[in-house]
């Protein structure tokens, strides 16, 4: 009687899954935008944090670009300040300015450094201010959204310098050529970061699938899109879908491979669409 063939453990056939996608990787740059459920639950923002470190370890160089929208909103209600949103934009006066950088640089970006080193790999916090790193314009609909800017320029300088030896990790802010500060829309920022450093992938963490056909069937995922499918479509999508998928346009038609928008609030969904054959959310590839 013949032995049976021993049989992989799921753990094991996980691991000889992910091998091709970390040889594929490595040594490339990945451009993450963090933000939504898996930066306000504790249990994903300890998720979040081990996984790039992860990243790190077998090779890639992860850059990290975040908001932190919820936490902004929050402030800005205790402080009695009107909250309002243009086509997923927040329309930003000087004074949510400050609090946006209050929050984003005082909070919300030394939390993320934090994690990051205590899970063993180095980090570094900085804005889109510190060395000019963003120069920024107006963006095209001032006149409705305020104090919000465009991303004009990316010095990739400063951001290869850190990333030999650290994890950057990018606040979305910015000044314009004249030293004035903006809110910059942090996936705006993420999709002009990853195409200025010529990334191999671009991903955005959402609360949502990926990019939904119909807002309102969570069964019309759009698995995969090219480029001009996307900008095709970007005239009809609302609310903070359309930001994220501009980024994606931004990043493709920079030199970007790939871009996902994937659904943060699932447990390790970065590492699952970066080393699985099925991956999860949206693909966006240039054709």
């Amino acid at each position: 009687m013949s032995a049976e063939p021993a049989r992989e453990s799921p753990s094991v056939q996980t691991l000889l899954e992910a091998l091709p996608y970390i040889r594929e990787f490595h040594g490339r740059t990945v451009v993450i935008k963090y933000g939504g459920a898996a930066m306000r639950e504790e249990g994903l923002r300890e998720g979040f944090a081990t996984d790039v470190v992860l990243l790190k370890y077998v090779g890639l160089n992860p850059v990290i670009v975040h908001g932190g929208g919820p936490e902004i909103t929050s402030y800005m209600q205790r402080l009695g300040m009107e909250v309002r949103f243009v086509e997923g934009v927040r329309v930003s006066d000087p004074e949510t300015v400050e609090i946006a950088k209050m929050v984003l640089l005082g909070k919300v970006n030394s939390d993320i450094v934090s994690r990051l080193n205590r899970h063993g790999q180095p980090a570094v916090g900085l804005s889109g201010e510190d060395g000019t790193l963003f120069e920024v314009r107006p963006h095209p609909d001032a006149d409705r959204v305020g104090f919000v800017g465009d991303v004009e320029r990316v010095d990739v300088d400063v951001l290869n310098h850190i990333a030999e030896d650290y994890i950057p990790v990018v606040a979305s802010a910015g000044t314009d050529r004249d030293g004035n500060s903006y809110n910059v829309n942090a996936d705006t920022a993420a999709g002009q970061v990853a195409a200025a450093l010529r990334a191999y992938k671009a991903i955005f963490l959402t609360d949502t699938a990926g990019w939904l056909a119909d807002p309102d069937d969570s069964g019309s995922l759009v698995s995969r899109a090219t480029v001009d499918e996307v900008e095709s479509a970007l005239d009809s999508v609302g609310g903070g879908m359309r930001p994220k998928l501009g980024a994606c346009v931004a990043a493709i038609r920079g030199g970007v491979s790939s871009a996902h928008i994937i659904d943060g609030s699932k447990p390790h969904s970065l590492l699952l669409e970066l080393f699985t054959d099925a991956g999860i959310g949206t693909m966006v590839t240039p054709g």
